[in-house]
């Protein structure tokens, strides 16, 4: 099964803002096919945590070429995590890592000649800046604008790699920065990416959106929603537009609703569950299938369990399933039959859910 934790030596912690670390992991000869990863995956990382099981996707921020794994932990308030890695953690620690995964990704093909873009903010840029690298490395015909949104400049994490990418690819990467507290000359860049600068952003630094080839964001939610909006209302495919969420908003009123009737209706029925080349019977007794197959014992994976990550897909082979939030899965997937399992309740019988698949 290719969601396994193996615990990683840290090689370096990198301090890139104050707020923001990297964290480089060794990587053993044996365990790189394993740790092969796509451009914009991202790991999911495991702690015990004052006796608590604590899991958290971050993006890697490497190009895979590279042959490096590296991730970037912003530190947030409240965030247990995140805290705990700016406060704990030490170059020679070891941590739980989980598999790359993920589909904030597009295929790269040296004879390609496109133009991505990247609306990143924040600690969005991780895996942004992970499509960037490989896109200006894989493609040499192609190239890639970024519009980057931060608190001040202070707070742009990468800051000085960006600028020496930008050196290295002249003519081939563009790079604008956007301050939501920082004044600069021209007022386009002052404030944050709401939408009236994304719109304002594209119609003036991207000219016509319909001759991009892919749109990369990622962000705080008001920011997505944002750009996601003035790219849809501009008629762009959404097969254009790729968005990393990594984390959820609380489902409507009425999905709640219904997805607890789901539940109570559910109660006690069996299911065939397949996890590691074994499928066993599961009554599902908790609020998901989820809950249910790790309470009867199967180490069923997961992470977010906010239907952002995907960590704990797999694919219905017989029966029916109600999903709620999928954010992290792209059309063609649910059109193939996965499901989030952390966010689906059978509905009726001779439900068969397969994690191998």
């Amino acid at each position: 099964m290719s969601n396994q934790f193996h615990s990683l030596r840290v090689a370096e912690v990198i301090a890139e803002t104050a707020e923001a670390n990297s964290i480089r992991f060794e990587i053993p000869p044996e365990l790189r096919g394993a740790f092969a990863f796509s451009a914009g995956q991202h790991l999911t990382l495991r702690a015990d945590i004052g006796g608590e099981d604590v899991r958290r996707n971050y993006s890697l921020c490497t190009a895979p070429h590279e042959q490096d794994w590296k991730v970037t932990v912003k530190r947030i308030a409240g965030g247990l995590f995140s805290n705990w890695i700016g406060d704990n953690l030490r170059a020679g620690d070891t941590l739980d890592v989980m598999t790359p995964h993920g589909s904030f990704t597009t295929d790269f093909d040296a004879g390609r000649k496109r133009h991505l873009v990247g609306i990143a903010g924040g600690s969005g840029i991780t895996p942004v800046m992970s499509l960037l690298r490989t896109t200006l490395a894989e493609e040499p015909d192609s190239r890639f604008t970024l519009l980057y949104g931060n608190r001040d400049s202070a707070s742009i994490i990468f800051l000085d790699a960006l600028a020496d990418l930008k050196d290295r690819y002249l003519g081939r990467l563009e790079i604008f920065h956007f301050l939501a507290e920082e004044e600069g000359d021209f007022d386009l860049f002052n404030g944050m990416l709401d939408r009236a600068r994304c719109d304002e952003a594209i119609e003036l630094l991207i000219g016509d959106p319909a001759s991009v080839d892919g749109w990369f964001i990622c962000g705080p939610g008001p920011m997505m929603d944002s750009a996601e909006s003035a790219l849809v209302d501009r008629g762009i495919a959404r097969e254009r537009i790729h968005i990393e969420r990594f984390t959820a908003d609380r489902p409507p009123e009425s999905l709640a609703r219904e997805m607890a009737e789901l539940q109570s209706k559910a109660a006690g029925i069996e299911m065939s569950v397949t996890l590691d080349g074994r499928t066993r019977r599961v009554q599902f007794s908790q609020a998901n299938i989820l809950d249910s197959a790790r309470a009867s014992g199967l180490p069923a994976p997961f992470a977010c369990k906010a239907g952002v990550c995907a960590t704990c897909r797999a694919k219905v082979t017989g029966g029916k399933v109600e999903m709620a939030a999928r954010y992290g899965l792209t059309d063609e997937e649910v059109a193939a039959g996965y499901v989030l399992t952390c966010q689906s309740v059978p509905a009726g019988e001779g439900v068969s859910i397969d994690y191998d698949a």
